[in-house]
């Protein structure tokens, strides 16, 4: 519905406005402006008048509207104004008579809510992969036995935002000297791009590097026997500490280590091809970004902000100096070339390695953990805003104190994956000890607040009160060994994740005086949604 359509819908309906102003002010406020922007000024008084009155008629007990009952707005406008709204909104708006309780229990607003905060491409995935599961949550009916369960979308959304525990999948293990599965490594990329998993590169037995690319195709079938595949053409040069993200359809990949110890910064894209006989193929290449880039690393963060443009922050650069610059590379409409720049802006996060940075949504990236200067593991947390050109570190202050089992929360070498639900996923890594962790944890991005609507006013930090933007996860079914320095990434749905690799405690032998071993293990840890009674 056009905007046009909305604000005549609430201009002569002044009892909606009424409901509105009368339990949410904020959003009345809103709504009132977005009807000032859409009318002329006479409407503007008209409606300013309308709202008058209603508080009049409210204060002296009088309920008799001049307007149109809510009853006869048509139910799609009712709809679009609701899908307006928070949820938290919606639900009050439920209690203020039987029309709004009817719509907002109805199923297609449910199910436009589900698009709307868990996005359309996911819902759509989600949906997929849970057709081919004959799991008791798959999503979809059991035509022949079950047909009087209908799947609820209230009930799926209800269950996304009660989730608390994931539940583990252990792959069959590959066989002793197994040709066609990637060795055991540590500190590769792993990433989820056109329903395949890529693999590349890592740090191997010995202090080696590694230069092969594998991918597995996945589709919808979440749980099935991965056939893994190594590419055959050419490649970025063996390293580890790499980073590598997605972009749309496409990988990108900067920096990284070899064994001599030299730190690289060179960008190169990578894409998943289909040939005619429906095989899976992949090839790399080398991206042109003019003369200037980033100054060499590896063990660095970086993320996507967009399908246009990728962040890095930190990481050990030439002589094992940790860094702290933050830079950005936007890519050109053909994505043929790209140009970096240098994001300069105080305050900003202290140098480190071992990272993560992760996007949000709505131009929000979030920095945590990783070993600081002094060998150090650190536990903060950090946002950057990138909307409408703003590019500012703000820290994120919370009391550790308050959170139950905080004292495991800092660390190094982990994984922070946004799932489903808006919710980033936190799981293993080191700590300054280099005790390695088997845990999940869940940062509530909604609990964080929103900067780019209050720029003028921001103050250098935000304090967040709220006790549950931490919580520790249950975690059930198989126990994988706890690691560091593996990777992860999420499926399309944001329901499943892959892990694969890192560094595990090993049995103490002769050749392995640390302890620690490389591991090739590949798992599956997928969020528990209880959809059926």
């Amino acid at each position: 519905m056009g905007n046009g359509i909305l604000s005549q819908v609430l201009q002569t309906n002044p009892a909606l406005i009424f409901c509105l102003s009368g339990f949410f002010p904020t959003q009345a406020k809103l709504t009132c402006l977005f009807v000032a922007k859409s009318h002329n000024h006479r409407s503007i008084q008209q409606s300013k008048r309308a709202s008058i009155t209603m508080e009049e008629a409210s204060a002296s007990g009088n309920h008799s509207y001049s307007g149109s009952p809510i009853t006869n707005i048509a139910q799609d406008h009712l709809l679009t104004i609701l899908l307006l709204l928070p949820i938290d909104a919606i639900f009050s708006l439920s209690m203020t008579c039987k029309r709004l309780r009817a719509i907002t229990s109805s199923d297609t607003l449910w199910k436009y809510l589900c698009k709307r905060d868990l996005g359309s491409s996911c819902v759509d995935a989600l949906i997929n992969s849970n057709s081919s599961s004959s799991s008791s949550s798959s999503i979809h009916n059991n035509n022949h036995h079950n047909n009087h369960h209908q799947f609820s979308w209230m009930r799926l959304y209800k269950q996304v935002y009660k989730m608390d525990s994931v539940t583990c999948h252990r792959f069959s293990e590959p066989q002793h000297g197994q040709l066609d599965f990637p060795s055991a490594r540590a500190s590769h990329s792993l990433n989820f791009v056109s329903n395949c998993l890529v693999l590349f590169g890592g740090g191997c037995e010995g202090g080696r590097h590694l230069d092969d690319t594998w991918v597995a195709y996945i589709g919808n079938d979440f749980r099935s026997m991965l056939r893994w595949q190594a590419v055959n053409s050419t490649s970025p040069s063996g390293r580890f500490g790499h980073t590598c993200v997605e972009m749309g359809d496409f990988l990108v990949l900067f920096g990284g280590i070899n064994d001599r110890g030299n730190r690289q910064n060179d960008t190169w894209m990578g894409q998943v091809t289909y040939n005619e006989n429906h095989s899976v193929a992949f090839s790399w290449k080398m991206l042109d970004v003019g003369a200037v880039a980033p100054p060499p690393r590896g063990a660095h963060a970086a993320c996507s902000i967009d399908d246009k443009r990728m962040l890095i922050h930190g990481g050990i650069g030439l002589h094992g100096l940790r860094l702290g610059d933050t830079w950005v590379l936007e890519f050109s409409d053909s994505r043929c070339f790209g140009t970096w720049h240098q994001i300069v802006a105080q305050p900003s996060p202290a140098p480190r390695s071992g990272h993560t940075l992760t996007c949000i949504g709505q131009s929000r990236t979030i920095l945590f953990g990783g070993r600081g200067l002094g060998y150090e593991v650190l536990g903060d947390v950090w946002m950057l805003d990138t909307c409408q050109g703003y590019l500012k570190w703000v820290p994120i202050l919370y009391d550790l104190q308050g959170i139950p089992h905080s004292v495991s929360l800092p660390r190094v070498g982990h994984t922070a994956t946004m799932v489903l639900g808006g919710r980033l996923l936190i799981y293993g890594g080191e700590d300054s000890y280099r005790h390695r962790k088997n845990d999940f944890w869940v940062l509530d991005v909604s609990a964080i607040p929103c900067t780019s609507m209050q720029h003028s006013t921001m103050s250098s930090s935000k304090r967040v009160k709220d006790k549950n933007m931490w919580k520790r996860w249950k975690s059930s079914g198989y126990e994988p060994l706890c690691r560091s320095f593996h990777r992860a990434c999420v499926d399309h749905s944001g329901r499943f994740l892959y892990v694969f690799g890192g560094m595990v405690d090993g049995f103490l032998q002769p050749a392995e005086p640390s302890g620690l071993r490389f591991d090739r293990e590949l798992f599956l840890v997928e969020l528990v949604l209880q959809l059926r009674d």
